[in-house]
């Protein structure tokens, strides 16, 4: 028989530097669950994406069980991260901060394609090529008078 869920939290922890502390702590401390054993567990699994803030999405179950699922980075970190820059515009049609290549972005698209409700590779390029607008980050070669 299935286990019955009784929550399930959406949070965003630095890779492989969890706390117990807040938010981990305030977050899931009100539904009983062993706070250091997921914090081990987020850890190790993120070890390899240090530098990254990591989308998971906590299913807590009736008898104080869990399990959990991660998502790949947000869009903007993985743009900053590409094209070397701290942070994106501050006035985005005006002042462009950075610029990346097309293979960049499929890079990134290809990367992200698992949490996009996107069809195919050049919806989710387009996607992420809007978040690149808004931020204020050029991209080379890529048509966006599509």
């Amino acid at each position: 028989m299935a286990k019955k869920v009784k929550s399930i939290v959406n949070i965003q922890l630095p890779a492989g530097k969890a706390t117990p502390g807040p938010p981990v702590g305030s977050s899931l401390g009100p539904h009983g669950i062993n706070i250091a054993g997921f914090v081990k567990e987020f850890n190790d699994r993120t070890a390899n994406q240090v530098g990254f803030t990591i989308p998971c999405v906590i299913t807590i179950f009736e008898d104080r069980s869990f399990t959990f699922v991660l998502k790949q980075p947000p869009a903007a970190d993985l743009i900053m991260k590409e094209a070397g820059i701290e942070k994106g515009s501050d006035k985005t049609p005006k002042n462009k901060v950075g610029k990346i290549t097309v293979e960049q972005l499929k890079k990134i698209a290809e990367m992200k394609m698992p949490d996009l409700n996107a069809g195919s590779i050049e919806a989710a390029m387009s996607m992420i090529a809007g978040a690149c607008r808004s931020m204020g980050v050029t991209v080379e070669g890529y048509n966006e008078k599509k």
